[in-house]
């Protein structure tokens, strides 16, 4: 049995949603972190998931692969990691985690947002440097191409951290993205691109 099926095997795509932060009401219904939802429209089955809003769907691979902005390959690492799955070891022998304690529970919650901002600033990143890499020598540097290759490298690095380091490790990045309001100021800076950005297309199409 491979990787991605030992996961599949271990972890149900509730307990990946609540792990991972998501509210679960007594129906296994989430509101959907893949589109704004305000009451809960995302049905967690024990190996898939489905939102009668948005229509996406998927394993619980895909799930966490979505929340993280990762490839399937990272996920499942990340899934094994976090949940203490050793590959070479059948599903029935693997004890999943113990219920954790509510500090731990709250860095746990801090963690996946500091790797969601994370992961929306990367993408941003990647995105600018498409668009705005000079297309002569004579070209004036966007401020944005400037942001990108000072960025770029430092902000994937982190990422890849809160990923697959170690609970230490991650404990710190955690606590230094928090320090003077630094993940706080990133997240509302990138909501407010966003709305800009928005706003822009519905002037694009009027």
């Amino acid at each position: 049995m491979n990787l991605f099926e030992t996961v599949k095997s271990a972890v149900t795509v509730k307990q990946a949603a609540e792990h991972y932060g998501c509210k679960v009401n007594r129906g296994d219904m989430i509101c959907c972190p893949f589109h704004v939802d305000r009451h809960p429209s995302m049905k967690l089955n024990e190996r898939y998931f489905y939102c009668f809003g948005c229509g996406v769907t998927g394993d619980v691979i895909d799930f966490v692969a979505r929340l993280f902005g990762l490839s399937s390959y990272e996920a499942v690492k990340k899934l094994a990691y976090d949940f203490g799955i050793d590959p070479d070891k059948p599903p029935a022998a693997m004890a999943l985690p113990k219920r954790e304690r509510p500090l731990l529970r709250a860095y746990r919650q801090e963690e996946v947002r500091c790797l969601r901002v994370l992961c929306d600033y990367l993408h941003l990143l990647e995105s600018w440097k498409v668009q705005y890499t000079p297309k002569t020598p004579e070209d004036v540097l966007d401020d944005r191409f400037v942001e990108t290759c000072q960025m770029l490298d430092y902000v994937e690095y982190l990422a890849d951290l809160l990923i697959a380091a170690e609970l230490e490790q991650r404990v710190k990045i955690v606590e230094m993205l928090n320090k003077d309001g630094l993940i706080a100021g990133l997240e509302e800076r990138l909501e407010k691109l966003k709305k800009e950005e928005v706003t822009h297309e519905e002037k694009q199409a009027a």
